[in-house]
């Protein structure tokens, strides 16, 4: 990639994540040209934090919305010949669209997750970029950081190499207690959500990406429930999960924002237990902590301990930068068509009420 990048979206994971990020690759990364936001304030505003974070020279230029075509707009920014890509970081309903007009000026995108609201504005999109954009040799990433985390790598290399034999059940638990003075809830768009799932689908595609990344075969069919247990995170808080991987093996899923208290139980992320012994991943501190325990050939108990520090972000940017400059070797991960079975899994366990869901049914295993 000759040129430079532009960051369409100023809010808190743009700041807190993508900055630090394009900070840590350094000169890897392309250089950043330009910031978007729908309003001058925060476009500045983040122009600003990106030239003190970066060590820029001079600020980004500054995009935004306004009521006229103008110099400063959307559509001036695409129009940039020095710039060959985009990172979009906005709300989840307006990514789609904005995939589509930054891929039409010609621009590789990557796109925050989750990759659509729904399955059906999921497959269209996939859809439009395969027919128009693909054939042109445009790259669409989705930014899915748990699929990039070292930690749950090593939990599937773990796996692969049979040190815990044959997988044959799982589970996975996300417990969180969010309030009204969390930062996330104050976020306009995530506080009245105008798509299913509320927090479940914007936090709970990380959890599915991890398990689609960890364990060996891909999930196919789920029955489940969810509920709404504090009504200020409506529609929907809670989901409880019954999953199997075709005839391979079963697992559960339990995922909640509405946790009554902060302290959280004494339960593994992930757990995944084989023919010949477990593997359990958690996360804190900043680091992934991946505790492998199996009995070796001799009947003798072992146990391994590896520790990943988090870098989920950092691992996608750079991932991205590598296919879209057409480097070899490069993590293959953020397929939209992968993204959108995290998607499907919490469109399907939104809408299960108890009964079986085909999830190879919602999105097939190719387009």
């Amino acid at each position: 990639m000759s040129s430079g990048i532009a960051i369409l979206g100023a809010g808190i994971f743009a700041k807190e994540a993508h900055l630090p990020a394009l900070k840590a690759l350094g000169t890897s990364a392309p250089p950043l040209k330009a910031v978007y936001s729908r309003s001058a304030k925060s476009a500045q505003d983040f122009a600003d934090a990106a030239a003190q974070s970066l060590g820029l020279s001079s600020p980004p230029g500054v995009y935004h919305d306004s009521d006229s075509p103008s110099s400063s707009d959307l559509d001036a920014l695409l129009a940039r010949c020095d710039i060959s890509a985009v990172i979009v970081i906005l709300p989840i309903q307006l990514q789609p669209s904005i995939i589509l007009k930054a891929l039409a000026a010609g621009k590789h995108v990557i796109s925050e997750k989750p990759v659509a609201a729904d399955v059906k504005q999921g497959l269209e999109l996939i859809k439009k970029y395969n027919e128009l954009y693909q054939p042109k040799g445009l790259i669409w990433r989705v930014a899915e950081n748990f699929e990039a985390e070292p930690g749950f790598h090593a939990a599937a290399a773990a796996i692969a190499s049979g040190k815990i034999g044959k997988v044959s059940f799982f589970r996975t638990n996300v417990y969180n207690y969010l309030d009204k003075s969390s930062k996330w809830y104050k976020t306009a768009w995530r506080a009245v959500p105008d798509y299913q799932g509320g927090f479940l689908l914007d936090g709970g595609v990380h959890t599915i990406a991890a398990l689609r990344t960890i364990l060996p075969s891909r999930l196919t069919h789920l029955s489940g429930f969810a509920s709404l247990n504090k009504e200020y995170l409506a529609p929907h808080d809670t989901i409880n999960a019954i999953v199997r991987a075709g005839t391979d093996f079963h697992g559960t899923a339990e995922l909640t924002w509405a946790a009554p208290i902060k302290a959280r139980p004494n339960t593994d992320g992930f757990f995944i237990t084989g023919t010949k012994g477990w593997l359990s991943v958690n996360f804190s501190g900043g680091v992934y902590r991946v505790l492998i325990k199996w009995v070796d050939e001799s009947g003798n108990e072992r146990e391994e301990v590896i520790e990943k520090e988090g870098q989920g972000v950092k691992g996608e940017l750079e991932a991205f930068f590598a296919v879209a400059e057409g480097k070899e070797g490069a993590l293959v991960i953020g397929d939209p068509l992968e993204a959108l079975r995290d998607v499907a899994f919490i469109q399907a366990a939104l809408n299960s009420d108890g009964s079986l869901v085909d999830l190879i049914d919602l999105v097939p295993v190719s387009l």
